[in-house]
């Protein structure tokens, strides 16, 4: 195993004399799967921070003439063979005359062009910013001009608005959710570490209890508290505060035992010594000497949570419609007949995929490099 530092002269004095936080993030880039992932997470956090101006129709728009449209092509050649704009053709459906399904085909002599920065119906951006215009769409704002790059659901809504607005909320649910778990962990696990005693002992019996329950009845128990017709929001919140209550259990473990290894170094006693407070070694001494390694956690934690608001989401015992999540669209896609008429209903799926694979390679990148002088 080579090391991760290269043993040129001139490249020994620059890491000698580097910060910890720039060694980290040398040794991250040579990490080629985590850079692209981080790339991955920005641009879906992206997405779902701009959601409304991202996606070519708001997640609730019907279209009651284009109900489980497939994926619609972008064309660049036209009926003729020769290379045009990027377009879409119009769509006409046809009712088989036995099985009386509906199926879409092509015109090929009406065609729109699809262009970036395209006019759009009004909306408001964030509910406060009016705009009308969206990332991505056709030159003609016409009804009959549609842009289904991912198809349609059984109600005509378009899948990739949807999947765009859910990314909204699957990613958030994992930032605030993480975020109270490792506050709660950080704390408890500290507390438990540091103090030892009764506090240890109480700390200890307590995660021992909640990792001994069965984490999917355990979840549907407390989902199944959420008193049902709420607001969208309050859900959101009431399965935000769920997560994080069983999720810390892992940190706090962790933050435990650095603690009860770091209680007793030198540079710990010399401030005990110094006179500083309890709270003072704790925040200001002993959390940021492994904040690395809390960060790195935090990272491999947010695609737990993603994947538990969507195990909730899609046993119907989390997010409830009119709200949109990825497991909320993936409970489109519970019937096996449905899935055999319209198996793009299943994309969502590929983006709970694709972000859970992207924080896992961003974690483990983030893991080498809150060590810079380990084995590459």
């Amino acid at each position: 195993m080579a090391n991760a530092i290269p043993q040129d002269s001139e490249t020994l004095k620059a890491y000698a004399e580097a910060s910890g936080w720039r060694l980290g993030w040398a040794k991250f880039r040579r990490h080629k799967l985590a850079l692209i992932s981080l790339y991955i997470v920005v641009l879906l956090y992206l997405l779902a921070i701009f959601a409304e101006f991202f996606s070519p129709y708001d997640h609730s728009d019907i279209h009651r003439r284009h109900v489980l449209v497939p994926p619609q092509a972008v064309h660049v050649f036209d009926a003729k063979g020769q290379l045009t704009w990027p377009h879409v053709r119009a769509l006409k459906g046809e009712r088989d005359a036995v099985t009386r399904r509906l199926s879409y085909v092509e015109d090929p002599q009406t065609t729109f062009s699809v262009r970036l920065f395209a006019p759009s119906d009004p909306y408001k951006l964030w509910n406060i910013l009016p705009l009308e215009t969206r990332f991505l769409g056709v030159s003609t704002p016409d009804r009959k001009a549609t842009i289904f790059l991912l198809g349609t659901d059984s109600l005509g809504r378009d899948v990739l608005s949807r999947i765009i607005h859910g990314a909204r909320v699957s990613l958030s649910i994992g930032l605030v959710g993480v975020a109270l778990s490792f506050v709660i962990g950080i704390v408890l696990g500290g507390m438990s570490g540091y103090f030892g005693g009764w506090i240890d002992t109480i700390v200890q019996r307590t995660i021992d209890l909640l990792q001994s329950l069965p984490t999917i009845p355990l979840w549907m128990g407390l989902a199944a508290a959420v008193p049902p017709g709420q607001d969208p929001l309050i859900t959101y919140l009431m399965i935000t505060v769920i997560l994080s209550v069983i999720g810390w259990t892992g940190i706090a473990r962790v933050v435990r035992g650095r603690f009860l290894a770091l209680r007793e170094e030198d540079f710990v006693l010399a401030a005990r010594f110094s006179g500083a407070s309890e709270m003072r070694i704790i925040l200001r001494h002993m959390v940021p000497s492994f904040a690395s390694h809390i960060i790195a956690s935090l990272t491999l934690s947010i695609p737990e949570m993603i994947l538990a608001e969507t195990a909730l989401s899609f046993l119907g015992l989390g997010l409830q419609p009119p709200a949109v999540s990825w497991g909320v669209l993936l409970k489109d896609a519970q019937s096996l007949q449905v899935i055999s008429q319209a198996p793009w209903l299943l994309i969502p799926g590929l983006a709970v995929v694709i972000t859970v694979l992207a924080f896992n390679f961003l974690g483990d990148g983030m893991r080498d490099a809150s060590d810079p002088y380990g084995k590459a």
